[in-house]
């Protein structure tokens, strides 16, 4: 139940991002954020008040996923994107994601400790009011207007966008790798401490695991965003997807033990996320930054379908056949698919655009 609620709030997550992306580009990041920031704090405090399958899907599942979608990548992303230069916009999508990252390495050991001391339900009220604080930040979020050359001062419909972007192949290939990332992070994120319990280590292992891939994410993120500035973009991405499947496969065919995790820990938390500026700069590169917001979300839908599949088939196949093996091959199968079909993509600006060489 655990798993599909999870499960849900990714689909929910991705399906709501393309309407919340729009309404940023449309309206302005701020009054987007806003509004999620109180459904995501609503959310995970009925979660915490949660008895039933049916409550905990709409908790944890519907109200966060929305939250989600309001409040993270795609809405953020795009305000960012509008406001620096095409040389710095991969640094800078870098360094959201590296922040991201670091409240991902402060938050697990902390919910550990609040659960290990005060239980889950104290636990879940405290994270419902720290993301309560999303609110009153949100009025920081003013947008400044997008640099001249982009696609911002072209007169374009959101539907002409959508219409653009479907007729693109760069655009499918983008969302088919996507797919993969959310696959890879989700699945590996919600059932790698099981994973560990399953196989004789410790629940401490599970929460240092999971806290040491937030903090080399910070470094893995913000490196790959680096580099997407000066060197090919779908190269990188290549090389991310590939080097995913590389650690995968050295995980499973090394003993397993506490060192064996960290280290595992430490080579997926530099890829992490890496992903996610690379992606979303070739969005605004390939499509300009107009509908940037837009257009990243219905990429981003791709990943969490992505992420729906990781964590649901995580939890279904292991309760059929009570081991993870065969969602570990196929994650490692699909890191190898994304690494090609990252390959193709066109990274070059769209001939309606001003004219920038592909990087």
């Amino acid at each position: 139940m655990f798993s599909f609620a999870i499960a849900m709030q990714n689909l929910v997550w991705g399906a709501s991002v393309p309407v919340t992306g729009w309404l940023a580009d449309r309206f302005g990041a701020g009054k987007v954020v806003f509004g999620g920031g109180g459904l995501y704090a609503i959310g995970i405090w009925l979660m915490a008040h949660s008895t039933t399958p049916s409550l905990l899907a709409l908790s944890a599942g519907v109200l966060v996923g929305m939250g989600l979608a309001s409040t993270t990548f795609s809405v953020i992303y795009g305000a960012v994107g509008r406001a620096v230069t095409l040389e710095k916009r991969a640094k800078s999508l870098a360094l959201v994601g590296a922040a991201a990252s670091f409240g991902q390495f402060i938050l697990v050991p902390t919910g550990q400790y609040l659960i290990g001391n005060m239980g889950w339900f104290a636990a879940l009220t405290g994270f419902a009011f720290a993301v309560a604080l999303i609110v009153p930040l949100s009025f920081g979020t003013a947008e400044r207007t997008a640099h001249s050359g982009s696609a911002q001062s072209i007169a374009q419909s959101a539907g002409e966008a959508l219409r653009e972007a479907f007729r693109q192949r760069a655009f499918w290939l983008l969302a088919l790798s996507y797919f993969v990332c959310g696959f890879q992070v989700v699945f590996i994120g919600a059932h790698l401490p099981s994973y560990l319990l399953d196989k004789g280590l410790s629940a401490n292992t599970g929460m240092l695991a999971l806290a040491l891939i937030g903090l080399f994410n910070i470094f893995g993120t913000y490196g790959f965003g680096v580099a997407g500035g000066r060197w090919s973009k779908k190269k990188l991405l290549a090389i991310n997807y590939f080097s995913r499947s590389i650690v995968i496969t050295l995980f499973l065919l090394t003993p397993l033990s506490h060192t064996s995790t960290i280290i595992f820990a430490i080579g997926m938390g530099l890829l992490w996320l890496g992903t996610v500026p690379l992606t979303n700069s070739l969005v605004a590169q390939i499509f300009g930054v107009r509908y940037l917001a837009m257009l990243s979300g219905l990429v981003f839908f791709s990943h969490q379908i992505g992420s729906f599949l990781g964590v649901w088939l995580g939890g279904a196949i292991f309760d059929r056949t009570g081991s993870y093996t065969i969602v570990w091959i196929i994650s490692i199968a699909l890191g190898v698919m994304a690494a090609l079909v990252s390959l193709p993509v066109d990274e070059r600006p769209l001939a309606r655009l001003s004219p920038h060489p592909a990087r």
